[in-house]
């Protein structure tokens, strides 16, 4: 089978399309035929081995598994002997938390993994760019305690986590008021945004309230470019804070630990958990027409190096999507 190698870390150039041996299905495991996969800060972070600590995880001096890629969707090829809730044919969809084994042709995965059928009203392509930033999304929202009408503020609303927490924050009917670039206001406008604020021309840590109760109950930073001690003056008493970037010399995981102490405005870290029922929780929104996928650009596998490129850019709008052509 056709995969991306990673045989040491570094830029996207290090990055080759080779063949190598098809996986075999444990007996707990599933052989997926690959349709679609993505590129995304997860994997960017894993192909530079950024932060250097991630390495004690993943292999100190290279990869321990040399195919990068957590986002899939494809079709089952074939089952091991134990397997009971999925047989060949049926469309799944996933997410690897390890970040290995998606850039390739074929994958196996254990049944009781991260894993679920493919809803009916949607592609390959849309399956496999809805696990990853979703994931990430809800374990912001699962760290609060979310209520009707509570002001929340998403800084970053068009990235792959930004979109899909507006579309988890308005299922629960909070008040929205997402931050981004002027070319996609409309589109965060869609997704649930009650009011939004174009970064290009104002900076969002200096809006001005009428009263303290104006601010906001919650600030989500879902790209890591701000921080606790800029949006502070944001939050209104029992505030919280989170980002998805360990921030300034970690600062994002220590914060919690003092914030839960002193004052009245806290920090909590997203810490991602039960990684296969939040897939099925996306699949269930899906089915209903809660959740919709944003979608930037699509390469093909052979030119994956060009998605890293440019996710590294920090512009994309949603996800990028990475299509898998199979000979037969």
């Amino acid at each position: 089978m056709k995969a991306i190698i990673c045989a040491k870390y570094g830029p996207p150039d290090a990055l080759q399309l080779k063949e190598v041996e098809k996986p075999t299905p444990m007996d707990n495991e599933v052989l997926i035929r690959i349709h679609a996969t993505t590129v995304n800060r997860t994997d960017c972070a894993l192909l530079r081995a950024k932060p250097f600590f991630m390495r004690l995880s993943t292999g100190l001096f290279k990869p321990k598994n040399p195919i990068i890629g957590s986002e899939f969707a494809g079709e089952i090829e074939a089952i091991g002997k134990n397997v009971t809730t999925l047989k060949a044919g049926d469309r799944v969809f996933g997410f690897d938390e390890t970040g290995f084994g998606s850039h390739a042709q074929y994958r196996t995965m254990p049944e009781d993994k991260a894993l679920a059928l493919i809803p009916e009203n949607i592609t390959y392509e849309q399956a496999a760019a809805s696990t990853e930033g979703a994931y990430y999304a809800y374990n912001f929202v699962n760290k609060v305690n979310l209520e009707s009408e509570q002001k929340v503020l998403v800084n970053g609303a068009t990235g792959a986590i930004g979109s899909a927490a507006v579309q988890f924050l308005k299922y629960h009917g909070a008040n929205i008021t997402a931050v981004c670039n002027k070319k996609n206001m409309e589109l965060v406008r869609s997704l649930g945004a009650e009011k939004v604020i174009d970064y290009e021309n104002e900076d969002f840590t200096k809006e001005k309230f009428a009263q303290e109760n104006d601010k906001y109950r919650y600030v989500f930073d879902t790209v890591g470019k701000s921080s606790f001690g800029k949006c502070k003056p944001l939050l209104k008493p029992g505030g919280v804070y989170i980002s998805s970037d360990l921030g300034y010399m970690a600062q994002n995981i220590f914060l919690p630990l003092f914030t839960k102490i002193y004052g009245n405005k806290k920090v909590k870290f997203p810490m991602p958990i039960n990684c296969r029922k939040i897939v099925h929780i996306i699949k269930e929104l899906i089915e209903d027409g809660q959740f919709n996928t944003v979608i930037d650009r699509t390469y093909p596998l052979e030119q994956i190096a060009d998605a890293y490129r440019y996710v590294e850019k920090g512009q994309k709008t949603g996800n990028i999507v990475i299509t898998v052509e199979h000979e037969n």
